[in-house]
């Protein structure tokens, strides 16, 4: 039997990403449902702008906000 492949760093970093990525849009859209006219784009920047740029750094920060006001 073959032993199961290990996907590399490089890999999971980019899965991870991708991820990341998705869940910063499903947020940026719930707030572009709640505020009409606004691009969902402008939403996402103003989201993240205030994190690092690395998209992990700003999961961490946006979603702890998220927990905290819950």
């Amino acid at each position: 039997m073959k032993p199961a492949s290990v996907p590399t760093l490089e890999q999971r970093i980019g899965r991870l990403r991708a991820e990341i990525d998705a869940l910063i849009d499903a947020r940026a859209q719930a707030v572009a449902r709640e505020s009409p006219g606004v691009p969902v784009g402008v939403i996402r920047n103003m989201l993240t702008a205030h994190a690092p740029s690395c998209s992990c750094a700003q999961y961490l920060e946006l979603f702890a906000e998220a927990r905290k006001s819950s």
